[in-house]
C-alpha cells in the first residue's frame, strides 16, 4: 500500500477530525502549488485575499463566503502546523463525549461568531485588516471540551499530568497579554472563538444543541441534491384492452384441443390406430409436436 492508499483509508477511517485537518492542508497545499506554478509563467494572484475575512463590512457584499472561507486558509506554514497539532488534540478530546456533527457544527459557527466579532471591534476600533487561520474555532473546540469536564488529566511530555483546563487557561492568558500586538486581530478572534465554545456547552448542557442548526442547513442541501439526481418521473401508459378475454379464449381453444386428442386416443384404444382418418392423424401428429 502506497502513501496515497494510506492517506485515503486515514481520511474515510479518521472521523470528522481527520477530515478537517485534511481540507485545511489540503487548501493550503493545493493553492500554493498552483500559483506557485503560475507566478512562474508571470501570472501572479493574491488568492487569500478572495478567501480572508476582512474588518471592512462593507467586503462582505462581494465575498460573503469570506466569513467562514477565513477558518479553512492559513497564511504560512509554521501557521498551519501549529494549528493542525492544537486541533488534533482538542478535537480528540472533544469526540470522548460529543459526536462529529457536534463537532463540526461548533468548527463553523464558531467560526462565523468570531469572524462577526472581529470584524466588530476593528470596527469600532477604525482598524482595516484581513485575517485567516482556523485558530478561532480550533479555540472553540478546546474550551468547549475544558468547559465540560474541567479536571481531565492528561499527561504532557516534560511537564507531566496536568488538568486540561491549566492548557487553556495558559491558552486563553497568552492571548490576553497579546491583544495589542501586531496580530491583535487573531487574538481577538482566538478570544470570541473561546466564548463560544463555553456558551455552546452552557446552551447543550441546558437541552440547545446549536450544531443542529448546521446539521440541518447540510440535511436540506443533501435532500435538495437527491431530488435532483433521482430517477425522473416516467409516464405508465394503460393498455385498457381487455387480456381477461384473451386468456378466457386461449383457455377454452386448449380445451377443445385436449378434448380431441381424448376423443382420438379413445378410437385408437378401442378400434386401433389404422381406424384414424387422414386428418385425425395429421392432428395428432402435430398435437405431439
Amino acid at each position: 500500500m502506497n502513501i496515497i492508499d494510506d492517506l485515503k483509508l486515514h481520511y474515510k477511517t479518521g472521523g470528522i477530525v481527520a477530515r478537517l485537518i485534511f481540507w485545511n492542508v489540503a487548501l493550503f497545499v493545493l493553492p500554493w502549488l498552483l500559483f506557485a506554478l503560475l507566478s512562474l509563467l508571470g501570472i501572479t494572484i493574491d488568492y487569500i485575499q478572495y478567501v480572508s475575512l476582512s474588518s471592512n463590512p462593507a467586503l462582505l457584499l462581494w465575498k460573503p463566503w469570506s466569513l467562514l472561507s477565513y477558518s479553512f486558509f492559513h497564511s504560512g506554514i509554521m501557521h498551519i502546523v501549529f494549528n493542525m497539532i492544537v486541533l488534533n488534540f482538542s478535537g480528540r478530546l472533544f469526540m470522548t463525549y460529543f459526536t462529529s456533527k457536534q463537532l463540526f457544527g461548533l468548527y463553523v459557527l464558531s467560526a462565523i461568531f468570531a469572524g462577526i466579532s472581529y470584524i466588530l471591534v476593528f470596527y469600532v476600533l477604525n482598524i482595516s485588516a484581513p485575517i485567516v487561520g482556523a485558530s478561532a474555532a480550533i479555540m472553540a473546540i478546546l474550551v468547549a471540551t475544558t468547559t465540560y469536564y474541567p479536571l481531565m488529566d492528561l499527561r504532557l511530555l516534560i511537564i507531566g499530568n496536568v488538568k486540561l483546563w491549566h492548557i487553556t487557561a495558559v491558552i486563553i492568558i497568552v492571548d490576553l497579554m497579546q491583544l495589542r500586538s501586531e496580530n491583535m486581530g487573531g487574538h481577538i478572534s482566538h478570544l470570541a472563538g473561546a466564548f463560544f465554545g463555553f456558551i455552546f456547552i452552557k446552551l447543550l448542557q441546558n437541552g440547545t444543541d446549536l450544531s443542529k442548526i448546521v446539521s440541518g442547513v447540510l440535511d436540506f442541501f443533501e435532500n435538495l441534491f437527491k431530488k435532483n439526481t433521482s430517477t425522473p418521473f416516467k409516464k405508465v401508459h394503460k393498455n385498457y384492452s381487455k387480456p381477461l378475454e384473451r386468456s378466457v379464449s386461449k383457455i377454452i381453444t386448449k380445451d377443445k384441443s385436449q378434448q380431441q386428442i381424448d376423443e382420438i386416443l379413445d378410437k385408437i384404444s378401442q378400434s386401433g390406430y389404422d381406424s384414424l382418418s387422414k386428418e385425425e392423424k395429421e392432428f395428432l401428429f402435430k398435437a405431439g409436436k
